[in-house]
């Protein structure tokens, strides 16, 4: 029998952490390629990214495999197409380097160890391997929808904890450093003379199984006046960790141990304190270890690869089935074999909550979406340039867009769901 009465921690952090700095130019990379295959009129659907960045003081390197559309690759000086020794067409590395270098200065990082303009960006980008390629391809022209990117195992999760149907501690620290973020951005006072670099952890006090209070509040920041002391950092940033708190309805116990910039002085932040790799914080990315994870990272992933689509869908049909009434939780895991377009599995837990069986609900999400990845990349219209702005505060618990991003936050299976339940029973 599941606890009711329990202590759970969850941590995240802000978009300049050097590790999320290295998510979003990973990212920002994925919508270019997106955007200038669009331009070119290039089928989006051939589109192939898996790039990996590193960030250490004024340094970031950017490497993978691309499938990308020919404005974005390398010319001689008659406008022929250059190729490697491999045969593959060259990455003209300056597109590359100017999304970088957006990126770095939308974070706010225009500091001596790290600056947007001088930072040494290495592009280290080529063409895919013909052997991936052809595990999604060659499986298109076999089975009339394209294979999976590789093969692995993705998990989706919801639950009634707030509005989102996330997991409240996970929640509560994403919008403690996004209300930080909004502030250091808008030039709200002292909060202005905060840097980008920031982590928050909070711990929640559950009781009978529901979100209570907090007992632990945790946040590290960056700061750019270096006579700043926890103290002076406490008086800036306690009242947007009260406003977060409140804004999901959770109390601050009158116990609670609040522990700001608990080492003293932060002022040196971001990859010139301590370097930075793409995919390093894939719990903050998901469910704050509230529910099992399946290994992969998102970002710098265009969503062939199903470490991505298949971990978007798998919340999506857990959300939805939460939204539906038809649990208070939902724990749902894929899996998937390189070249395989369908899942070789689909598991769902309700944790002893649900108000139909788990078989009926594993049958139900196979009834109402395809879950190929072309299927999903349909399904969800993934084929955008979407992604950056997922590279902080979590990919899930967010607004879906106007521009098509956060689509797996939508809630309108509900009704699909009820209905193939209905007609199976």
């Amino acid at each position: 029998m599941a606890r009711s009465n329990y202590l759970f921690t969850s941590e995240s952090v802000s978009e300049g952490h050097p590790d999320k700095v290295c998510d979003r130019i990973s990212d920002e990379i994925v919508d270019l390629v997106y955007r200038e295959a669009k331009k070119e009129g290039m089928d989006p659907w051939k589109v192939r990214v898996a790039c990996e960045t590193l960030a250490t003081t004024n340094r970031v390197v950017i490497a993978g495999e691309v499938r990308v559309p020919q404005s974005l690759l390398k010319r001689d000086k008659s406008g022929e197409i250059l190729m490697d020794a491999s045969g593959n067409p060259v990455i003209n590395p300056s597109k590359f380097r100017s999304a970088a270098r957006r990126a770095i200065k939308a974070i706010g990082y225009a500091q001596d160890g790290f600056h947007w303009k001088t930072a040494r960006v290495d592009v280290l980008l080529h063409g895919q391997s013909p052997d991936i390629g052809q595990g999604v391809d060659n499986a298109a022209d076999k089975q009339g929808e394209e294979g999976a990117g590789d093969q692995g195992i993705m998990f989706g999760y919801a639950c009634r904890e707030t509005p989102d149907l996330m997991p409240a501690p996970i929640w509560y620290s994403h919008r403690i450093l996004q209300l930080l973020a909004e502030a250091r951005k808008a030039g709200e006072g002292d909060a202005a003379l905060l840097g980008p670099d920031a982590k928050s952890q909070v711990t929640v006090r559950y009781v009978d199984g529901k979100p209570y209070e907090a007992t632990q509040i945790v946040l590290s920041t960056q700061h750019l006046d270096a006579s700043w002391d926890s103290k002076k950092v406490r008086e800036v940033v306690e009242p947007y960790i009260r406003q977060a708190l409140s804004e999901g309805g959770l109390s601050v116990a009158d116990d609670c141990n609040w522990y700001i910039n608990p080492t003293g002085k932060f002022v040196i932040g971001g990859p010139d304190g301590d370097a930075g790799l793409t995919g390093r914080k894939i719990i903050v990315d998901t469910y704050g270890g509230a529910a099992p994870h399946g290994g992969g990272a998102f970002s710098g992933k265009d969503t062939t690869k199903v470490d991505r689509s298949a971990a978007y869908a798998a919340r999506y049909l857990a959300k939805n089935v939460v939204a539906a009434n038809l649990a208070e939780r939902c724990t749902i895991q894929l899996s998937y074999a390189i070249g395989v377009a369908q899942p070789l599995s689909v598991y769902v837990d309700l944790h002893g909550t649900g108000k139909v069986s788990e078989e009926e609900v594993e049958i139900a999400i196979r009834d109402v979406m395809d879950l190929s990845p072309s299927g999903i990349r349909r399904h969800l219209d993934l084929n955008k340039p979407v992604y950056a702005k997922t590279a902080a505060y979590g990919h899930f618990g967010r607004k879906p867009g106007r521009d098509g991003s956060f689509s797996w936050e939508r809630m309108d299976l509900v009704k699909a769901l009820k209905s193939s339940l209905s007609k199976a029973a």
